[in-house]
């Protein structure tokens, strides 16, 4: 009887390192991406290695090759067409999983034409979907309700987006995302929330301008901000007004949203843009 009991104590304590080691709960966790370049390819795979997760990757049948200024072509040509590019089936059984981490690479406002394409393929209606992507400067909030509309039955959780630029940020947000939504074990840094926002003093104008340079796709002058404090640094939210494209007619002035980080030590950069 002893020889009994001390088999199934065994048993039990390796039932619960299994169940650790699966995150806070014992969930079906899959990863399933779009990866035009390297980036939102590394972006996944820190996912699923952080979840402990199954991983997919979405391939065209004819794959996006050439330089940028030709995947640009091809599907700005889709697009105008209306044609989604073919995609291989997937291996995976969609319907055996409880929690479906998305990701893509922001293409024209919204996840890239192979994912959607995939999409079509699939149903997401009743599952748990957490979006990630990879972007120039925004997308993460548009995206994530184009999924919502696309599956209006899905909970389409908050997500996580980086840009390009800073790929090296990935592994401390990652982690910081995960905890603090609940997807593994651990503490995370509470943020506070933004307080109201306030004038543009002239130091923070020179952030923003900083922060944005000469980027192409941001043609904008702040106008409000708010700021709070997070691990390391300042972190602003910048309400901006797009600026007339010199040579066209603008009637308005649009808001985007603009969210700065200033780490110590560090020049500012912007994270993204939320129009």
């Amino acid at each position: 009887m002893k020889k009994f009991r001390f088999i199934i104590a065994i048993a039990a304590a390796l039932t619960a390192a299994v169940s650790c080691g699966q995150g806070k709960d014992a969930r079906k966790v899959l990863v399933l991406y779009y990866s035009q370049s390297a980036n939102t390819k590394a972006l996944a795979e820190e996912f699923a290695e952080r979840l402990g997760a199954d991983i997919e990757e979405v391939l065209p049948v004819e794959r996006y090759a050439g330089a940028y200024q030709d995947v640009i072509n091809r599907s700005s040509r889709e697009r105008q067409e209306g044609v989604l590019p073919e995609v291989k089936p997937l291996k995976a059984d969609i319907a055996s999983y409880d929690l479906i981490f998305v990701g893509y690479p922001i293409w024209f406002g919204t996840y890239a034409l192979p994912m959607a394409s995939a999409l079509e393929s699939i149903d997401l209606n009743g599952k748990k979907v957490v979006p990630f992507c990879t972007f120039g400067s925004g997308g993460l909030e548009a995206s994530a309700k184009d999924l919502q509309d696309k599956f209006p039955k899905a909970e389409v959780m908050p997500g996580y987006g980086v840009r390009a630029a800073r790929m090296d940020a990935i592994s401390a947000e990652v982690d910081r995302f995960l905890k603090s939504g609940g997807y593994i074990e651990g503490e995370a840094a509470v943020l506070e929330a933004f307080p109201e926002a306030h004038p543009v003093s002239e130091d923070e104008s020179a952030i923003f301008d900083a922060a944005v340079g000469d980027y192409p796709m941001i043609q904008a002058k702040p106008a409000a901000v708010a700021s709070r404090t997070v691990p390391g640094g300042t972190e602003y939210l910048f309400t901006a007004l797009s600026q007339p494209i010199p040579g066209s007619a603008a009637s308005s002035l649009p808001q985007m949203k603009v969210y700065v980080l200033a780490e110590n030590g560090k020049a500012p950069v912007f994270t993204r843009v939320v129009r």
